[in-house]
């Protein structure tokens, strides 16, 4: 099965919420996705200012398969940002996140012109390492209490690639 990927947009609201409530125990305690049409809302503002973006990964059918984010773009001497992303069920596990996530760095280092990207993961996330290792991430570092996640402040490593070891 092959995906696409697309910038997030406001008409996706219905398909979006359905699978982050079908997704709820899958992504519960590793990331907090919108889940309300409020919430939704503001993340499509946060994600059409030109620092944010977000893309939606489909199948070629047109079911959601999960969400990757290009969060706090810094330009200048930088050129680079930390993505986020999340699967939805039950899509999890069978390698398309692997292709939307390949999808969505190629558009960072090409499209966005993006020199650097991170990872932040919780440690405990062995499919999210996997993901990342398996397309050339690296690891970095250990940050303790990265992210206030669930309510806890949760510790963190931190991968990264370069456009040039992307090439």
């Amino acid at each position: 099965m092959r995906v696409v990927i697309s910038p997030i947009q406001p008409e996706d609201e219905a398909a979006f919420l359905e699978a982050v409530a079908r997704s709820h125990e899958l992504l519960s305690g590793w990331v907090n996705p919108p889940c309300d049409p409020e919430r939704f809302a503001r993340h499509i503002a946060r994600y059409s200012a030109d620092h944010n973006v977000s893309y939606l990964a489909r199948t070629g059918e047109g079911e959601l398969v999960g969400c990757i984010n290009i969060n706090n773009i810094v330009r200048g001497a930088f050129q680079s940002r930390a993505l986020g992303y999340y699967a939805f069920s039950p899509y999890d596990g069978r390698g398309l996140m692997k292709q939307a996530m390949a999808l969505v760095i190629t558009q960072a280092f090409h499209h966005h012109r993006l020199h650097r990207l991170e990872a932040n993961i919780q440690p405990a996330n062995v499919a999210s390492v996997a993901l990342v290792k398996s397309l050339g991430f690296r690891l970095e570092g250990h940050s303790p209490r990265y992210l206030n996640i669930a309510g806890q402040w949760r510790d963190h490593d931190r991968y990264a690639i370069t456009a040039e070891e992307w090439s």
